[in-house]
């Protein structure tokens, strides 16, 4: 049975639209259609305070608002397409797209190799179709999904995406809602899966016209980002809709493969039947009708294990979710950092625990958090944790917003993305890593409103401003310098270290792709032991007939390690060192690929900040 929205305005045969709001305060709801001559619709009221009406003549592209009680007109909170942004009419679109790839089932999640981006800044452009003619570029790469940072309108021309207010409606400035369906399509001809970052815990502050309908907040919780959403409180039941609604659009309109929600930490609920089991058992429903393989991805510092437990063991149900815990004792352990949430990290320990469990607080007392924190993930299967040497939200808490490549040296940059590559979990680099972009990826908005405005330049400043030097604030968000200066130059990845750097990445994904040991993510078959005096990390995986061993080294020194590995001949694979990845390396240098006999222990000498990766080759 085909999935059929059923709010906003949903274009069917012979130019009849059906119109569907929910307005419960409301009296009288009116649809006004603009043209030479406005059309006004007066709408019926139904249950539960929905008000629907049939129009016929109705074409794509006609532009709509909504008229409460005779009072302003309002863009419909379900807006498809927002052509002239936030604070304009709203626009009725043809649901009907023919996909190129209509066999597209999606991948299994284990085989994600994901690339997170920004649709504004990764092409010249910023926009859908200008993003398409880079995916070739990722298909060189080596990874296997894109994420898309949030789409969903927002205010302004530029922006993180972070603050939309119509959840169904692509970004005017990237584009036509038909142009993502193009970049999505595209993106599955090569063999990518689709992940898209949603957000069901706030919305944005300007142009945000949803409370004037319904009590889409709850004033009594409060996040980060103001009023939390009400997904417990009156006329909770069709808010809950309204997000389960657009979770599934994105899946069946947009052919979508999984979604990101953020932050689901800041989704207050004490319901007994919480938001995110109802979407997780929505989806579930939806996916019965469905051959393709989707995923619900979250994002959340809990350290709650049971997020991603399934429904029947008595989990939440979502299928993966972002591990910060390795992220934070990776970044720390190589460069140190103590300040905010990096004050509880930084223990060599710790590294030996995130590759082996996961979750590094279970129940510990935390220094940032000033009590105990999180708990148990040994029972969690591999797969669905998510890691990464850096995402937006580690550039964008920091100050300035500066890259991996300009915190870390070169080698201590290679060992980090090693270590994240050879992992036993389900790897993400973030736009541009891959060959070192030296662009920031600073923090911009472009809103109108000067108080809002003033008001974030003030909160970036209170936030991050002790970590600028000494004399300057953040950079200005509100300047469209700030975006312009974070758009990616793909001409760099062809020029020296960045070549080197690009090559490097290349060369690891294979591997991970290529060797059965390091491509199923898997916490079973591992061994994990942390050399506290040396500061090496061994690591060694197998399946079935596949094995490998890696020594990654946080030292800044040589550093010689008696390692256990298991008797018999080791054929080196990969090694961080080799003058092949030195910055002014010309590529031309073929790594040596020596083999080694164990008896049982190895006794190896590692260069400062290195990763040395062998394949078992025979008994």
């Amino acid at each position: 049975m085909e999935w059929k929205p059923t709010l906003g305005a949903v274009l069917g045969d012979e130019n009849c639209c059906e119109f569907r709001v929910f307005a419960p305060r409301a009296k009288a709801v009116d649809v006004h259609l603009y043209g030479d001559e406005d059309r006004f619709i007066s709408m019926a009221s139904i249950e539960n305070g929905y008000f629907r009406a049939v129009v016929e003549g109705v074409i794509p592209g006609q532009l709509y608002t909504y008229r409460l009680d005779g009072k302003e007109d309002l863009p419909d909170p379900a807006s498809r397409y927002q052509p002239q942004g936030v604070k304009a009419p709203s626009a009725v679109v043809d649901r009907r797209y023919i996909w190129r790839e209509e066999a597209w089932m999606g991948l299994p999640f284990k085989d994600y190799i994901i690339y997170e981006l920004h649709i504004g800044t990764f092409s010249p452009e910023g926009t859908y179709q200008s993003a398409i003619a880079y995916l070739d570029e990722l298909v060189e790469l080596g990874t296997t999904a894109v994420e898309f940072m949030p789409v969903s309108q927002f205010p302004g021309r530029w922006g993180w995406s972070y603050d939309g207010i119509f959840l169904f409606a692509p970004h005017n400035t990237y584009g036509t809602p038909n142009d993502f369906k193009a970049l999505i399509d595209a993106c599955h001809a090569r063999g990518f899966a689709v992940i898209l970052d949603v957000v069901y815990n706030h919305f944005g502050p300007e142009g945000n016209i949803l409370p004037q309908y319904a009590d889409y907040t709850r004033p009594i919780y409060k996040g980060p980002w103001g009023d939390a959403v009400n997904v417990d409180g009156p006329y909770s039941d069709e808010i809950r809709k309204f997000f389960i609604e657009n979770a599934i659009f994105w899946l069946n309109e947009y052919r979508i493969d999984a979604l990101r929600l953020d932050a689901t930490h800041f989704i207050y609920d004490f319901s007994p039947y919480t938001f995110l089991e109802e979407l997780v058992d929505q989806v579930a429903l939806y996916c019965q009708n469905s051959p393709r393989r989707v995923y619900l991805i979250a994002e959340d510092d809990r350290n709650l294990a049971k997020l991603v437990l399934p429904r029947q063991e008595g989990g939440i149900g979502m299928d993966v979710q972002w591990l910060d815990d390795f992220h934070h004792a990776l970044h720390t352990n190589v460069i140190g950092e103590n300040f905010a949430y990096y004050q509880d990290y930084g223990q060599f320990w710790q590294l030996e625990q995130t590759f082996r469990e996961g979750f590094i607080f279970n129940g510990q007392y935390s220094m940032n958090r000033k009590r105990r924190h999180g708990t148990s993930s040994a029972a969690v299967p591999a797969d669905r944790f998510i890691v990464f040497l850096q995402n937006h939200d580690q550039i964008g808490n920091r100050m300035p917003n500066e890259r991996i490549t300009q915190i870390f040296s070169h080698e201590q940059f290679k060992l980090a993305i090693a270590a994240v590559l050879v992992s036993p979990y389900v790897p993400m680099l973030f736009m541009g890593d891959e060959y070192g972009e030296t662009a920031m990826f600073e923090y911009f908005i472009s809103y109108d409103d000067q108080g809002l405005v003033e008001a974030i330049r003030k909160g970036r400043v209170d936030t991050f401003g002790f970590l600028m030097p000494p004399g300057t604030d953040p950079p200005d968000p509100a300047s469209e310098e700030s975006f312009l200066k974070s758009k990616l130059d793909h001409t760099l990845r062809e020029k020296g270290v960045h070549r080197v750097l690009l090559d490097y990445h290349k060369t690891l994904i294979q591997l991970r792709k290529s060797i059965p040991a390091l491509a199923e993510p898997d916490k079973l078959r591992l061994e994990v032991k942390g050399h506290m005096r040396e500061l090496v990390l061994y690591l060694r995986r197998w399946k079935d007939e596949s094995e490998i061993f890696a020594a990654l080294s946080f030292n800044s020194y040589e550093a010689s390690v008696a390692l256990p590995v298991p008797p018999g001949k080791w054929k080196k694979q990969f090694d961080s060192s080799d003058p092949r990845w030195a910055k002014d390396s010309d590529l031309s240098v073929k790594a040596k690929s020596p083999i080694l006999t164990s008896s049982g222990e190895l006794t190896l000498t590692l260069p400062p900040y290195a990763c040395i990766l062998y394949q078992r080759t025979g008994a």
